[in-house]
């Protein structure tokens, strides 16, 4: 076959096909409900959670500012990937569009990678909250949350732009059936007849380096917390210390752990069912969306009473 005709082809390639679960249908049924239950959840939690900080003068501090960022790339995460997901499901509509496929990924990528960028700046400002009280209110004010949302945007925005565009300057040589149930830069990229090795390189790079150096601040934050948790005196403090980052704590170590779980699961690929990673993708866009809001407005005080004001307000 000659050049002109595999770029004749390669632009015929105007959609691709999702294959989710393909093998299995009944794997979609039984998907369907648990994961349009989650995806209501998510919405309904995180909804709730942005309009009682909005509403709520109490909460109108810095802590609360990222967490209401946080539960906007949530819900974004959730409406770029979940409702596709569920047509499928529900209706066999595996089509998607090529650009409407590469602004999928690009949406998935830059904003878990900026979702990390912000669980690294709470971990901070729990940093300074419990290691320097005193000079919390001076350091994490409002400029400086925006400051950080500037670079949050910035940062991920211009990491991750290449994937998309190096995914979508490749050449698909009439091969458009994508095994994943999302546009993820992998599963499409191998659909090409040219040489992905700068997809690959790139992708893990940005990766590592986007996601990798989140994860080793975290790390170093919370370590620097625990040691200075540990030298407090006072009768309580230690509690009260810790209750005040444990709900970051924890989100963070889910996050981190169900992404270190797909990570394994892509590595040993060929022990695991091909399935098991595709169904950790999905999973990995509503989950913690859904358990973030829950764990602040069980864990957290303030936004507890600021959700009962509310309720008592509409009633």
């Amino acid at each position: 076959m000659t050049a002109h005709q595999n770029a004749t082809i390669s632009i015929e390639v105007s959609d691709f096909l999702l294959n989710c679960f393909v093998r299995s249908p009944n794997w979609q049924l039984w998907l369907s409900l648990p994961l349009s239950l989650l995806f209501l959840l998510a919405m309904g939690a995180n909804g709730i959670l942005l309009i009682t900080i909005q509403l709520e003068a109490s909460l109108h501090e810095p802590m609360y500012y990222l967490l209401s960022l946080l539960s906007l790339l949530d819900m974004v995460l959730c409406l770029t990937v979940i409702p596709k997901v569920l047509t499928i499901f529900w209706f066999d509509f595996k089509s998607i569009s090529f650009y409407a496929c590469f602004l999928q990924m690009y949406i998935m990528n830059c904003f878990l990678a900026m979702e990390s960028c912000t669980f690294m700046v709470m971990a901070y400002d729990r940093y300074i909250a419990i290691c320097h009280p005193l000079r919390y209110s001076s350091i994490i004010t409002d400029q400086f949350i925006a400051k950080a949302a500037i670079f949050i945007l910035a940062r991920n925005v211009l990491f991750t732009v290449p994937i998309p565009i190096l995914s979508a300057q490749l050449s698909y040589c009439g091969r458009n059936v994508i095994e994943n149930c999302i546009c993820a830069n992998m599963s499409v990229s191998r659909l090409s007849c040219d040489d992905i090795t700068i997809n690959r390189l790139y992708q893990f790079a940005a990766g590592w380096t986007l996601l990798g150096s989140d994860l080793i601040l975290i790390f170093l934050s919370y370590t620097l917390i625990l040691r200075a948790v540990l030298r407090l005196k006072a009768e309580g403090a230690v509690a009260k210390a810790l209750s005040t980052c444990g709900s970051h704590f924890i989100l963070i170590l889910f996050f981190s752990t169900i992404l270190l779980v797909f990570i394994l699961t892509h590595v040993a690929k060929k022990k695991v069912s091909p399935y098991v990673p595709v169904l950790l993708n999905v999973l990995h866009h509503v989950i913690p969306a859904a358990i973030n809001p829950i764990v602040y407005g069980v864990r957290t005080q303030e936004i507890k009473q600021g959700i009962q004001r509310l309720l008592k307000k509409g009633w």
